[in-house]
C-alpha cells in the first residue's frame, strides 16, 4: 500500500484534487481539429508559433515526467489509467485541465484560437467519457471576445455536457498603431488588456452565462512576457518563479475591482496553481487601500483644497531658511501632481463598482467567492488558514492542486504526503486540512452547481458535507 493511500485511509474525509493535467497527444487534437476546420486549417494550427516563441522568451522544455517517472507521464495522455491510479494516489476524485490550454488561449489569431478550444473541448469529451465517475475534465473558453466565449460555453457545457471550465484572462494584442505603421513589428509586441475591468468589451454577459449554466469560472494563466520583467531569452526557471501568481493577482484585482464579485453574487473564481500567498497580501492590502482611500477618507484627509495655507507659510517662515520660502511651499499645491489640484476631471471614488460601505464588506467580495489553487508541497499554504495574520480572522479558500502531469510532479504517488507533510509540521490543523483538500473544492463547484459531483464516487461524501455545512450555518 503506497503512503498517500495509508495517510487517505486514515482520514474522515475523502480527498479531491482541485487541479490534475493532461497532457494532449499533439497528433490525435491535430486530427480533432482537422476534424473540424479541415487540412488546411490543420496544417497552419500545426504550425504556428507559441506565444513565448516569438518574442524571444526561453519557453519550458522537459516539462513532463520521464525516466523512472514514465507510468506518470502515460498516467497523465490516458485518463482510463489517470483513474485506475488515483487510489494509490489516495486522491477520490480529480478536476482535470488542459495544458495546451496555457498557450492556446493566447493564440491572437481568430480561427486558429477558436478551432484549437473547440477541437479540445471536443477531445477532452470523447477521452473522459468512460471515466467521469473518477475523472472531471475541464472545458477550455477563449476570451477575446464576448462572443466567442458565449459561443464555447453553448458547446462545451450545452452540447458536450462540460461541469467545469477554465477561462482565458487576458487579450495579448500588438498596439494599433504598431499594427498601422509597423505591421512587421507587430508579433514581437504586446499590450495587455483585461476582461474583467477596463476590458475592450463588456464581458458581464459571459459571467452572466456562467451563472446561468451554473459554471464556476476557473483561470489558469501564465503570465512569462509582458513588458519584460519575466522574459529572460536564457533562464525558463527564471521566467516561471512566481508567474502564475502574478498573472492570478492580475485577473483577482480585475474582477474585484471591476466590481464583477458585486454585480454577479453566487459566481466563484478559482485562480489555478499559484499558491495563496499572493491572495492573502492582496486582501489585507485591499483593506488597508480601502481604509486610507475610501470616498469619505480622501475629502477628509486627501483634499488639497482643504490644506490650511496660512499654516504653511508660517511654516515656511519658521524652519524654510531663504530657500524653502512661504510662497514656494504655498504654490506646489497649485501645480498638481501627487499632492496638488487635479489637471483633468476624474472619477474619485475608485471602490465605486464595489458599493462597499465598510471594509467588513470586502469580505464578501473577496473572500467569499475566491478560491485559490495550491500545490501540494508550498509551505506558505498555512498563510490561507490562519486568522491572526488575516483581517477579521478571515480563511482563504485554499484548494488542493496536484499538478499532476507537470514536472514539479514527478511522483503523483507523493503530492498527499507532500500535503499532510503540513500537518505533521504544524503548519496548519486537520480542520484546515480537511478545507484544504476536501471542503473548499466541493464549495466552488457545488455553490454554482449542487448536482456537481453526481454520479462520482464522492457524491455520497459531499452531500453529507453539504448538508453539515448547512446544519452548521
Amino acid at each position: 500500500m503506497t503512503r498517500a493511500r495509508e495517510i487517505h485511509d486514515g482520514l474522515d474525509h475523502p480527498i479531491i484534487d482541485g487541479d490534475g493535467h493532461i497532457l494532449e497527444v499533439p497528433m490525435v487534437l491535430l486530427d480533432y481539429v482537422k476534424r473540424i476546420a479541415g487540412a488546411e486549417v490543420a496544417e497552419r494550427f500545426e504550425n504556428r508559433e507559441l506565444p513565448d516563441t516569438y518574442r524571444g522568451i526561453r519557453s519550458i522544455f522537459w516539462g513532463m515526467p520521464s525516466g523512472p517517472h514514465t507510468l506518470d507521464r502515460a498516467t497523465a495522455m490516458l485518463p482510463k489509467l489517470y483513474a485506475e491510479r488515483l487510489d494509490d494516489a489516495g486522491i477520490d476524485h480529480g478536476i482535470v485541465y488542459s495544458t495546451n490550454v496555457l498557450s492556446l488561449q493566447h493564440i491572437r489569431y481568430d480561427e486558429i484560437r477558436q478551432v484549437g478550444h473547440r477541437a479540445l473541448n471536443t477531445m477532452f469529451a470523447d477521452i473522459f467519457s468512460d471515466v467521469g465517475h473518477k475523472l472531471t475534465p475541464s472545458a477550455a473558453i477563449p476570451m477575446y471576445s464576448p462572443a466567442e466565449a458565449l459561443a464555447e460555453l453553448d458547446y462545451a457545457v450545452g452540447e458536450l455536457g462540460f461541469k467545469a471550465a477554465t477561462f482565458g484572462t487576458e487579450l495579448r494584442l500588438a498596439p494599433p498603431d504598431v499594427i498601422r505603421d509597423a505591421p512587421h513589428l507587430a508579433k514581437d509586441i504586446e499590450r495587455v488588456h483585461p476582461v474583467a475591468m477596463d476590458s475592450l468589451e463588456d464581458y458581464d454577459p459571459v459571467w452572466q452565462k456562467c451563472l446561468d449554466m451554473k459554471i464556476a469560472v476557473a483561470s489558469h494563466t501564465a503570465g512569462r512576457g509582458g513588458m519584460g520583467r519575466r522574459s529572460s531569452p536564457s533562464n525558463y526557471v527564471f521566467n516561471h518563479l512566481g508567474d502564475f501568481a502574478e498573472s492570478a493577482n492580475y485577473f483577482c484585482r480585475c474582477v474585484f475591482m471591476g466590481g464583477v464579485t458585486r454585480r454577479f453574487p453566487g459566481l466563484n473564481f478559482g485562480f489555478l496553481e499559484g499558491g495563496v500567498g499572493w491572495a492573502a497580501q492582496l486582501y489585507n492590502d485591499i483593506i488597508e487601500h480601502w481604509e486610507k482611500r475610501n470616498i469619505d477618507a480622501l475629502h477628509s484627509n486627501l483634499d488639497p483644497s482643504k490644506l490650511d495655507l496660512d499654516l504653511m507659510a508660517e511654516m515656511a517662515r519658521k524652519y524654510g531658511g531663504n530657500i524653502l520660502t512661504a510662497e514656494a511651499l504655498c504654490d506646489q499645491p497649485k501645480r498638481g501632481g501627487m499632492g496638488g489640484i487635479l489637471k483633468t476631471q476624474i472619477e474619485l471614488d475608485e471602490f465605486k463598482a464595489l458599493e462597499i460601505t465598510n471594509e467588513r464588506d470586502i469580505i464578501d467580495l473577496f473572500i467569499e467567492p475566491f478560491y485559490f489553487g495550491c500545490e501540494a508541497d508550498d509551505r506558505i499554504n498555512g498563510v490561507a488558514f490562519d486568522g491572526k495574520l488575516n483581517h477579521f480572522g478571515a480563511h482563504l479558500k485554499a484548494i488542493f492542486s496536484s499538478d499532476i502531469g507537470h514536472w514539479d510532479v514527478t511522483d503523483m504517488n507523493n503530492c498527499v504526503p507532500d500535503a499532510y507533510g503540513m500537518v505533521e509540521e504544524g503548519v496548519m490543523d486537520d480542520d484546515a486540512f480537511r478545507s484544504f483538500m476536501f471542503g473548499n473544492i466541493v464549495e466552488f463547484f457545488t455553490k454554482q452547481n449542487p448536482d456537481f459531483f453526481k454520479g462520482t464516487t464522492v457524491e455520497d461524501k459531499v452531500a453529507a458535507h453539504l448538508g453539515q455545512t448547512a446544519a452548521a450555518a
